[in-house]
């Protein structure tokens, strides 16, 4: 007992001895703060991001010697070797100077901790708040549109094709915040509308199957929305903007003669007050459409609070809701009146109240061992004035653990288990519950050599309803090995699954002349995925980027028509195959004043069953984008190309339900946006003026519901 005692007020003694830190100001070369860079301690996990005003701070240190490294896209990584603490913190100054390719950046989906992204053995991509906010993003779902190898259906994400088009059933790839999975109990669905654009920091897209990971709505990839850190000083930020849309190509297509508007604003501060930091905002956005019905209005809230109970143990909490009355457009009534609704449709539309509570409590148990607990809780409440009178209230609980070791020097652990619990009043879904738990752990070694491995794995159980229950074992491996100073090799291969969720399961209902029928019997669906890839970096200015890709899938999930009563339904395709490549490049020229991006992506996804193209899955995607800095201005371009898709769903054309939903055609949008930082000439703000699809050009992603049209919009963001 008296050893145990003593153990314990050593260890006490070194936990309250470690309130050394390292702060300061990051700024570029022309004296302007550069807001995330990423600022770790080189051999330890310990590190932080800088924020808006370029500040960082890594706090609860043991006196000793660091290494210091400050690595962000755009700029060169610099190192500061030798850094002594002793007796009291420290404070650096950083300038970095500008790079135009840089590899370097740390993402920490991947593996659930901070990695560079050159060591990953899989395809990643980072958007950051610099690219959302000169875009006038209100949306994330529009900032994915322009991520090499994502397709967006309307609302729904595919990454690499794995999903087409489910009416908010259920997703095939995992949205998180901060790490805390954002999907709904009852749907399953991503609501992107909840996500608090302005307050991201970076958003990370990890490609193919992680359910070795995250279970099982990561089959086809993972997005990851890290939020900005809580500012050590006082910091308000207001962004505004308004728009209209054009008339629309055809006067026959004009239903309305007023100006067809839209608005936002954010009001944002941060702060903290002695060991307690927090962060809130509140935004509105009106949008009166550019379709009949398609009205909106949102209102979003945020909340992020931190406490520091101790030199080495916190606890933040956050708070997320979205309140929104839209109009409901699901089809148009024919092709010659693209932009109204059917007349069964006219006046429906849709209230929704959905609110996120989440819990992250972190303790450093020691250097070599660091301990999460992530809990959240997502209630969505929502109903529609239809025919239908749809209504839904779902309470999603989940609870994980998780524990990330560095046994030796070159050698780390990260461990996990977690647990859902969901239930669901509804009468569309009738009153369903769903349980599921699962355990994972992956292990990443870096040998002598320039080659690093990762070997992981998951097994997970989950129970629909009455269902029989269900389980599956996600193994996974990557490789990533450095050819050389410039050539990277990433190779990795590992499986996934996914249950089916109550909406699908279970959805009873009639919608715009659609009848959906329960599948009681629907079966989990699972795949392996196969990934090569290379980078090369021709020069500082030149990077390229290339991956070849497998993806094959067993009992895969998708809606479809019942021929037998001619009811919609979602049932198991027998087998299915996704194989494509990517090609990635990045350019700078003229001392980084202009920047180019250049991706393209081939798809080759069919359904082995019918012998036919997946639907809503185009063959051919191309992106680019192009920047061209000068003074304080900033001039760019963003262009998009999808090949026509092969399938949509043609049967409710058939069956005469949608009129003149075989017309499509291929997608082409030009848009075009210019801005102005006033920060430089002592005014603390930055303007954005943006043309969306310039040539007003028609299409659709979803059958019978015309994309947006032109549009004009005039935003400004003010920092004090």
């Amino acid at each position: 007992m008296k050893k145990i005692l003593l153990i314990l007020i050593i260890s006490t003694a070194q936990i309250f001895s470690q309130n050394l830190s390292f702060s300061g100001t990051i700024k570029d070369t022309s004296g302007a703060p550069i807001p995330g860079v990423n600022v770790s301690l080189i051999g330890t996990k310990l590190g932080t991001v800088s924020n808006a005003q370029g500040i960082f701070s890594i706090k609860n240190l043991k006196p000793g010697n660091y290494n210091i490294e400050f690595s962000c896209i755009g700029y060169k990584t610099r190192r500061i070797l030798n850094q002594q603490l002793k007796d009291e913190s420290l404070i650096i100054n950083v300038v970095l100077s500008q790079q135009a390719i840089e590899s370097q950046q740390v993402v920490v989906t991947a593996s659930k901790y901070a990695q560079k992204i050159s060591e990953l053995p899989v395809s990643a991509d980072i958007i950051n708040s610099n690219e959302i906010n000169k875009k006038d993003i209100n949306d994330l779902q529009d900032a994915m549109r322009y991520v090499p190898g994502v397709n967006m259906v309307d609302d729904q994400i595919s990454i690499r094709g794995s999903s087409g088009y489910s009416r908010g059933a259920g997703t095939r790839v995992l949205l998180e915040i901060d790490g805390i999975p954002y999907y709904t109990g009852d749907t399953g669905e991503i609501i992107w509308e909840i996500i608090p654009v302005p307050e991201i920091e970076r958003v990370e897209i990890i490609k193919g199957a992680a359910s070795s990971l995250y279970g099982s709505s990561a089959i086809g990839g993972v997005v990851n929305v890290i939020t900005k850190d809580i500012t050590s000083k006082p910091v308000t930020y207001v962004k505004t903007s308004i728009g209209a849309y054009d008339n629309p190509a055809y006067s026959i297509w004009k239903w309305s003669n007023e100006i067809r508007t839209f608005s936002g604003l954010t009001v944002a501060h941060s702060d903290k007050i002695k060991d307690f930091g927090y962060a809130v905002s509140l935004t509105r956005l009106s949008d009166m459409s550019y379709e009949q019905s398609g009205f909106y209005t949102r209102y979003i809230g945020f909340f992020k609070g931190m406490y520091n109970f101790s030199n080495s143990s916190s606890l933040i909490l956050f708070i997320n809701s979205l309140n929104q009355n839209h109009g409901n457009f699901i089809y148009w009534k024919d092709s010659r009146d693209a932009l109204v609704p059917p007349d069964v449709d006219q006046g429906e539309r849709v209230t929704s109240n959905r609110y996120m509570f989440g819990a992250v409590y972190k303790n450093i148990l020691s250097d070599k061992l660091f301990m999460n607990i992530r809990g959240s809780y997502y209630r969505s409440d929502w109903n529609d004035q239809t025919a239908s009178h749809n209504n839904s209230l779902s309470n999603l609980y989940r609870l994980e653990l998780q524990t990330t070791a560095s046994l030796a020097k070159n050698f780390t652990l990260v461990s996990g288990i977690e647990g859902t619990n969901d239930k669901v009043t509804s009468n569309i879904f009738n009153d369903q519950s769903a349980f599921g738990f699962g355990i994972y752990s992956q292990a990443d070694y870096k040998f002598s050599f320039p080659l690093s491995a990762t070997f992981g794995a998951r097994y997970d159980f989950s129970k629909l309803s009455n269902q029989i229950s269900s389980s599956a074992f996600s193994p996974k491996v990557g490789l990533n090995y450095k050819l050389s100073d410039r050539v990277t090799l990433r190779s990795s291969f590992g499986t996934g699954f996914r249950a089916p969720t109550l909406a699908e399961a279970f959805t009873s209902t009639t919608a715009s002349g659609i009848t959906i029928k329960p599948n009681p019997n629907l079966k989990p669906e699972t795949n392996w995925t196969f990934e090569i890839g290379a980078n090369y970096q021709l020069s500082n200015y030149i990077d390229f980027d290339a991956a070849i890709f497998q993806n094959e899938y067993y009992d895969f999930i998708e809606p479809g028509i019942d021929p037998h009563d001619g009811l919609a339904y979602f049932g198991n395709i027998t087998r299915a195959r996704i194989q494509g490549f990517e090609l990635n490049s990045n350019y700078s020229f003229f001392d980084d004043k202009l920047k180019l991006s250049i991706n393209y992506t081939y798809l080759w996804a069919r359904d082995l069953q019918l012998h036919q193209a997946l639907k809503y899955r185009p063959r051919n995607m191309a992106y680019a984008s192009l920047d061209y800095y000068i003074n304080n201005f900033d001039f760019g371009a963003d262009f998009r190309y999808s090949s026509k898709v092969e399938q949509m769903d043609f049967e409710l054309v058939s069956l005469g339900v949608v009129k003149d939903g075989d017309k499509r055609v291929e997608i082409k949008v030009l848009d075009l946006r210019t801005g102005y930082d006033l920060n430089p000439i002592g005014f603390p703000a930055k303007v954005y003026f943006n043309v969306n699809n310039v040539f007003n050009y028609n299409y659709v992603e979803l059958i019978a519901n015309l994309a947006p049209i032109r549009s004009y919009s005039l935003s400004a963001e003010f920092l004090f």
